[in-house]
């Protein structure tokens, strides 16, 4: 695969994690206001690092179909404040026990393991409460698409989507599972809050997208999905624990279930790649706008994320 020039996408990205930060900040609680604990948890747990993946889908969904970045930005920070309830949950000791997130100390460990499932719970309240208004700057969206937003958000967090993949997770830890198991765990644990960035994205078109565009969309963030967990258990097997700013080879030290586990490295990324040709051919038909989605294909595949 010849070598992309992520430039482009690198400023994309840098200018909608500006933007996405700005919000989160200002839609947080400030830490001088009671319960200021929790507060300052919530804010630890959110700023101050991270990609930005899931908003940068958002936005460049939006971007492919003609949709202002100011309109964006509120469901940009709903789908990164459920991300966030989701790792600090993940960390905690009755799930993947972790000490390290970001490169600095898990929530439960830099408070306590109370204060980390009140801050998951709250800030996964006030990603519903940022889509529904408020007051919020939110109300360039009508009423139904905001309602839609909502559901679709809560819908791929719940049972069905990434609470149901964290518990086939749970279950799965020293088992063999097939390659088939494997794909339909994390089409729920990662690829369901990823799919819906994407759809979030689409959503605030309130010009209308066809059903048949919806599924293409929605097809290329399944693939993207995917090869971001593939692109996640071949990272953990090859980066340092300072390149991933968490515990390298975390996967393989609590016998969990991964791609190249079951399948190889090299087999990993074939199939990576693959899934990145995949999702290419579901953005045929859309201009230059959607050149953003087709970067953050690449990027996932030759770089990690």
């Amino acid at each position: 695969m010849t070598p992309t020039d992520f430039g482009a996408l690198e400023a994309f990205a840098a200018e909608c994690r500006s933007r996405v930060e700005t919000r989160l900040d200002a839609l947080l609680p400030p830490a001088t206001i009671s319960p200021a604990r929790l507060h300052e948890a919530m804010r630890y747990a959110v700023l101050g690092s991270g990609k930005r993946v899931r908003p940068l889908l958002v936005y460049a969904t939006g971007h492919a179909l003609g949709v202002t970045m100011d309109t964006l930005d509120i469901p940009a920070c709903a789908v990164e404040l459920i991300h966030a309830y989701s790792l600090v949950h993940d960390d905690l000791p009755a799930m993947d026990d972790d000490d390290l997130r970001r490169g600095r100390p898990t929530c439960h460990k830099a408070f306590d393991e109370g204060t980390a499932i009140l801050v998951g719970d709250a800030l996964q309240s006030l990603a519903f409460q940022a889509l529904a208004g408020d007051g919020n700057g939110h109300d360039t969206l009508p009423h139904p698409t905001r309602l839609e937003m909502v559901g679709r958000l809560a819908s791929a967090a719940g049972s069905r989507g990434m609470a149901g993949g964290q518990a086939i997770d749970l279950d799965a830890v020293g088992k063999a599972l097939n390659l088939a198991e494997l794909e339909n765990m994390h089409i729920h644990k990662t690829g369901a809050l990823i799919r819906t960035a994407v759809v979030l994205g689409a959503l605030a078109a309130t010009d209308g997208v066809d059903a048949a565009l919806r599924n293409r969309l929605d097809h290329y963030a399944k693939c993207i999905g995917l090869a971001f967990q593939i692109r996640d258990d071949i990272l953990d097997v090859e980066h340092t624990t300072a390149a991933l700013g968490k515990h390298q080879g975390a996967d393989v030290q609590r016998n969990k279930p991964t791609y190249p586990a079951i399948v190889g490295i090299s087999e990993a990324k074939r199939i990576a790649q693959e899934l990145h040709e995949d999702a290419l051919e579901s953005l045929s038909g859309l201009d230059d706008r959607a050149n953003h989605l087709r970067e953050l294909s690449a990027f996932i595949v030759q770089r990690g994320h």
